[in-house]
């Protein structure tokens, strides 16, 4: 990724969306662009115009953490966004170097034994781990059976990405697709900010930019976000309607990977239609060792 370009087209959209009213300032009515003046984002920061706008030129090496620290609480940025101002000014000055996660080919990563082991003893919910990415790199059973859609389609590669925005059973999958879209991206846009030398991040924003009118839309509006605990409804072509909390943990042994654990709770619909989807995954994976019996 371009970080300059990044940074200039990062900080630009979050003026945009200010507007005067939530800064305390006078709207006035001679406004002809959207949210906040340069000038006015200075005036909050504490810095002249002239710097200000290098810093929207994209120019972030040598800026103080004060500095951005005080343009963060002018543009009223959320955690993940200031997070990601840090990361690109990081970036720019080259001290992400020995911070950044190493970089891993998708394919060749495996799980140690002891995670795959780890991810078999959740039993009651769908658990996986997934990387900046969005692709799926190990799981329990039961997310297996979960992802069934993801993992029937190769052209997908096991990408929740390009499942949410190049496959028809998506709109299915997701009953909330719009909500979904808008979070895979700022996901991707939060680790492209973390990763910018990532080829294969490189390699999937251009396929989905070029592939997906919904994605290059979302891609530009340069939003990112935290993702780490929530509630999500799905539609499983199995088991039909689920509505399930979730829990991201960022692994420690491995830098970059986050583990994502659903439950449902307890005594709900959706916890009944869990334990029917281990039922079917369970009868599924038998009938499949008979086959290969049979055939040996």
């Amino acid at each position: 990724m371009d970080n300059q370009a990044e940074a200039r087209e990062f900080l630009t959209s979050r003026r945009a969306k200010i507007t005067p009213e939530q800064a305390g300032l006078p709207s006035g009515s001679r406004r002809r662009v959207p949210g906040l003046r340069r000038s006015e984002v200075a005036a909050l920061a504490d810095v002249s115009v002239e710097y200000y706008a290098r810093l929207e030129r994209g120019n972030l090496a040598g800026v103080s953490p004060a500095v951005l620290e005080a343009v963060a609480r002018a543009l009223r940025l959320d955690d993940a966004e200031r997070a990601h101002l840090l990361r690109l000014a990081q970036a720019a000055d080259g001290s992400d170097v020995l911070a950044r996660p190493r970089r891993r080919a998708t394919r060749q990563w495996t799980p140690h034994r002891s995670l795959q082991w780890t991810l078999d003893a959740i039993t009651a919910g769908p658990a996986f781990v997934r990387n900046g990415r969005m692709d799926l790199l190990a799981a329990n059973q039961l997310a297996r059976a979960f992802y069934d859609d993801v993992y029937a389609a190769p052209g997908n590669q096991a990408n929740l990405a390009r499942f949410n925005f190049l496959d028809p059973a998506s709109r299915r999958f997701y009953p909330d697709w719009e909500q979904a879209a808008d979070v895979a991206v700022a996901i991707l846009r939060t680790e492209a900010g973390r990763s910018p030398h990532d080829k294969g991040l490189h390699d999937l924003v251009g396929e989905l930019s070029t592939r997906s009118d919904e994605f290059r839309t979302r891609w530009g509006a340069h939003d990112v976000r935290h993702h780490g605990t929530g509630t999500k409804r799905f539609h499983h072509h199995a088991v039909g309607d689920l509505t399930l909390a979730y829990e991201g943990l960022e692994m420690a042994a491995e830098p970059g990977l986050t583990l994502t654990i659903y439950a449902a709770e307890p005594g709900s619909a959706s916890e009944e239609s869990l334990n029917l989807l281990a039922s079917w995954e369970a009868t599924r994976t038998a009938g499949s060792r008979i086959d290969d019996s049979s055939r040996a």
